[in-house]
């Protein structure tokens, strides 16, 4: 199986890759985990909060491999501002995806793997 985890935005209701907007002078694999934890791996409590840190840090060890820069359609843009973005890829080994505990927080109402390929 190809799955990935994928939200849905509050805002318009679709379905999205988890990310958002990069800090001044921040890296964009350190964006990806911050936001991945914050949309993907919710609310918990403090008892849960060093597991899921875990996880992440396992998640997002290596720094990825981009598989996508450049122009995005978003509602957002202008003729005077669009929005860029960068896709990248994190394997997750299947004992970690088995764990992963994914609860929609921040920005998104729904969080879910989805399917992108079966082996045939």
């Amino acid at each position: 199986l190809l799955e990935m985890v994928v939200i849905q935005r509050k805002d318009t209701h679709e379905w999205a890759l988890p990310g958002g907007m990069v800090d001044p002078g921040e890296m964009v694999s350190v964006t990806l985990k911050r936001e991945f934890g914050e949309e993907a791996m919710g609310n918990y409590s403090s008892t849960e909060r060093a597991d899921i840190q875990a996880q992440l840090d396992q998640l997002f060890a290596n720094e990825g491999e981009e598989i996508y820069r450049g122009y995005v359609d978003d509602p957002r843009n202008t003729d005077n501002a669009w929005m860029e973005t960068v896709a990248v890829w994190f394997h997750c080994p299947d004992e970690l995806g088995e764990r992963l505990i994914l609860e929609a927080a921040d920005d998104a109402m729904g969080v879910r793997w989805m399917l992108i390929e079966t082996k045939a």
